[in-house]
């Protein structure tokens, strides 16, 4: 591997790093619990998009997080039609089973917020209204 392709590998694994050191002090919690709640939110957030917007998300996350996003996507069964906000923290929560989220919306929103701050707002704008009103009131409104 060159050196420049190294760089380019431990600075990708720095931002992920990154990502998830905030998410994980912002709630207070352990690193792979955040990591968790990061990947989790992601798949479903992909999973809710239109593949056009979802792929357009998609270019503005680090490397890594990208990685993390498509892993296990499956394009013909997305996006999914039941898209409530009740469904979407159902998929979140989940993931926790055995690790019982306390506040799933308080969460969710924690990564949303993460994503407001490290994605442009004119992608975070069309992200928002793209989903439906109740899941998309969990979205600072920056």
């Amino acid at each position: 591997m060159s050196d420049s392709s190294t760089t380019n590998f431990t600075h990708a694994a720095q931002q992920g790093q990154q990502w998830v050191n905030e998410l994980a002090e912002e709630l207070d919690w352990s690193q792979p619990r955040a990591y968790r709640l990061l990947r989790c939110v992601l798949h479903t957030l992909r999973d809710w998009l239109s593949h056009e917007e979802m792929t357009d998300l998609s270019a503005q996350l680090p490397v890594l997080v990208r990685g993390i996003y498509f892993e296990n996507w499956k394009p013909l069964e997305t996006p999914v039609w039941d898209r409530t906000k009740e469904d979407f923290i159902t998929r979140v929560e989940d993931a926790f089973s055995g690790d019982m989220l306390e506040d799933p919306d308080t969460a969710v929103r924690a990564v949303f917020r993460l994503l407001d701050r490290h994605i442009s707002h004119s992608e975070i704008v069309q992200v928002r209204n793209s989903m439906k009103k109740s899941l998309r009131d969990l979205w600072p409104a920056g």
